[in-house]
């Protein structure tokens, strides 16, 4: 299925980089220029061609990233465009200039801009929730971060700095929920990152999920997972797969193994063991098996995996093909609270738009 998707994306890229042509030739085309051009057809085509093998070269160096902004500035472009045409409809008045274009590359000039900032930079995102349950305390304060794919928009000491934003919160607890790494990241890089999370001081500590990402796919890396996992202990991160701990006598914290793991255990037999009065997180990467989890009366799920939508046309599809049971935010079913997070950075594409904001998550628990 996701071949397919970005098959789609790439059939609809070649599509775009037509139809931008087309566009770009538009602004040679004005009865002004008509003339000038009327023994000069290759070069105005030669010049119309330029920004559109800009856009190629983009891809040969990044295919992903190349193809999502040809496909969004396609799709700018052609709302500009019907804008237009009914402007000339109504006013029955054929435009001196094209302005349609220009406002075209102007909007996409601050859609990609801004989708690259919420990208690289790092906000904090704060839930309150109330529970009946005894939680021990006042109140506890769960640090959620995910996807930070080292290597991707910061390195080792890039997300050292984002620990050091996160101490500065006090976290009683904090939670890493998978795709922690990827396949570009170094080994120095991972050594770096384990030892920032090492560093945090929080009342209850650090725990750990892995995610799709965080065994590599492609064996590029200079570590093997064992590796990685050896490194979190060394650094006392707690590695949860399909485990549950108990902490402060009134808390359990229990982690997935990933949906992509065939043989991870489901949420009946997970929590079969445990004492129903007591308050119950599940870290879990992908948010896929809310009804299951919701059934067994667990309070939290944290998860992340999904970007947060990422980009258009990326952000529609988890839902539509039924990937995801959420791409974003809090959401309650019977007694369980989801919360989504959009990561605290990205995997391949490095813009954010829709709403999206790279984040790490505060949630503060308080007893009802």
């Amino acid at each position: 299925m996701i071949m397919l998707i970005f098959g789609g994306f790439i059939l609809a890229a070649v599509a775009g980089l037509f139809y931008l042509y087309t566009r770009f030739k538009r602004f040679l085309t004005t009865e002004r220029w008509n003339e000038y051009w009327k023994d000069k057809k290759w070069i105005k085509r030669f010049i119309a061609a330029l920004p559109v093998l800009a856009l190629i070269l983009y891809c040969v160096f990044d295919l992903v990233n190349g193809v999502i902004v040809i496909i969004n500035i396609a799709v700018i472009w052609l709302m500009t465009d019907v804008v237009g045409l009914l402007v000339r409809k109504i006013t029955k008045k054929k435009p001196l200039f094209y302005w349609a274009g220009f406002i075209a590359i102007f909007l996409s000039f601050i859609y990609l801009g801004s989708g690259w900032y919420f990208a690289h930079h790092v906000f904090e995102t704060d839930y309150h929730l109330v529970t009946q349950k005894d939680i021990g305390m006042e109140k506890l304060r769960v640090v959620q971060i995910a996807d930070s794919h080292i290597g991707a928009t910061f390195d080792g000491d890039g997300f050292e700095r984002h620990m050091e934003k996160i101490q500065a919160v006090n976290p009683d607890i904090v939670v890493v929920v998978g795709d922690y790494v990827d396949d570009d990241t170094t080994k120095a890089d991972m050594i770096k990152s384990c030892e920032a999370l090492g560093s945090l001081k929080t009342t209850y500590g650090v725990y750990y999920v892995y995610g799709n990402h965080d065994k590599g796919y492609f064996n590029t890396r200079d570590f093997t997972y064992e590796d990685m996992c050896a490194e979190l202990t060394k650094n006392n991160v707690t590695v949860l797969e399909d485990k549950t701990v108990l902490i402060a006598d009134n808390i359990y914290i229990i982690g997935r193994k990933d949906r992509s793991t065939r043989d991870r255990a489901d949420m009946n037999a997970l929590t079969k063991d445990l004492d129903l009065s007591k308050y119950m997180i599940v870290l879990d990467h992908q948010p896929h098996d809310f009804d299951a989890q919701a059934e067994t009366g667990v309070d939290l799920v944290l998860c992340g995996h999904t970007h947060g939508g990422q980009m258009f046309p990326v952000g529609i599809t988890g839902e539509l093909t039924g990937a995801n049971d959420k791409t974003y935010g809090l959401e309650t079913r019977e007694n369980t609270s989801f919360i989504v997070t959009s990561g605290i950075s990205d995997w391949a594409i490095r813009y954010k738009t829709g709403g999206a904001i790279a984040e790490f998550v505060v949630i503060d628990i308080e007893k009802n």
